[in-house]
């Protein structure tokens, strides 16, 4: 189901304030039933999902609901939509490139996966990290050299393989990828094991952040790719950038944007998810605060999720908020 489908326009939000959401809660009140247990795959301990997934369980927990969030440890964006699939979770969070592949079921999945959008919750920033005072300061530089592209089942591993091959860094020129987490990629580049790692996340991200205490570091543009990979990979791309301060920059750095989403089963009752975003509406500078600086959750934006339909739930729930 689309938008077009139920009849709720993405542009019929633009513009509204939150007093329609003001009005909403205030409105509700506890609902009779038993507690609906709902399992989030997030990611890796120490990663921002994971720091979501927490604040959301906990935001819930706070909040008078007939709902529990589980957070589940995982991979990240790849593994998540996978354990959707499966159905050992009933929530996930995951990059939008990754999740309309899964809707699509192409390149990492070899069928469509049946999962719906409740919200697109923050947008990733594009580190691509070197030591300052090394010799890459290009991308095509990294040619050859070993580079931290993101763990096994995570969406930063699948951007950064869409990068490289963008930037031509494939066959003779083609970089020695190290399949690691944040953690590891952060040790391997501060003992020179990596020349180079790519990650995917907020801004500021607090390991980057202690790294570049110790190590100075050069964060190298890549918002000359958007264009390329928006012609080969579809919209879901977008040109922004790393603040100046952030990290130490003397200036702001040109990157590459992807949204992220916060996904359902399609079968998660619709119910669950109306009193899921009530919360998620309500407290998402509590969501927020540890995932990403400056960030804001609003509908018209919330509803921006490309080709990965809307749950019903969530269309009636920004209908009611919103008109």
């Amino acid at each position: 189901m689309t938008s077009a489908d139920t009849g709720l326009g993405r542009r019929s939000v633009l513009g509204l304030g939150v007093g329609g959401l003001a009005a909403l809660l205030a409105g509700c009140a506890s609902q009779s039933g038993p507690v609906r247990r709902l399992r989030c795959a997030t990611g890796p301990q120490g990663g921002p999902y994971h720091a979501f997934g927490r604040a959301l369980a906990e935001a819930v927990t706070a909040g008078d609901h007939r709902l529990e969030i589980v957070p589940v440890g995982t991979s990240a964006s790849v593994d998540n939509l996978r354990r959707l699939d499966r159905r050992s979770v009933e929530l996930a969070l995951a990059m939008a490139d990754v999740a309309e592949d899964a809707v699509h079921g192409r390149a990492e999945f070899s069928r469509p996966i049946p999962v719906r959008a409740l919200a697109r919750v923050y947008v990733n920033y594009t580190h691509l990290v070197v030591p300052a005072h090394g010799p890459v300061r290009t991308v095509r530089a990294l040619a050859g050299r070993p580079v931290a592209t993101g763990a096994d089942g995570s969406g930063v591993q699948v951007l950064a393989g869409r990068l490289l091959r963008v930037a031509g860094l494939t066959g003779d020129r083609a970089v020695r990828a190290q399949r690691l987490g944040l953690a590891a990629s952060v040790r391997a580049l501060r003992t020179g094991t990596v020349d180079a790692l790519i990650w995917s996340g907020g801004v500021p991200t607090p390991a980057l952040s202690e790294l570049a205490r110790v190590v100075p570091l050069r964060f190298l543009p890549l918002d000359g790719f958007v264009g390329p990979l928006r012609e080969r990979y579809g919209p879901v791309y977008s040109a922004v950038t790393l603040p100046a301060g952030a990290y130490g920059l003397g200036e702001p750095v040109g990157t590459i944007g992807v949204g992220n989403y916060l996904l359902a089963r399609a079968d998660v009752p619709e119910p669950a998810v109306r009193e899921l975003l009530q919360v998620v509406f309500a407290r998402w500078r509590d969501l927020l605060r540890d995932v990403t600086a400056g960030a804001r959750l609003e509908p018209r934006f919330a509803i921006s999720t490309g080709g990965v339909p809307l749950h019903p739930g969530a269309v009636d729930y920004y209908r009611s908020a919103y008109g």
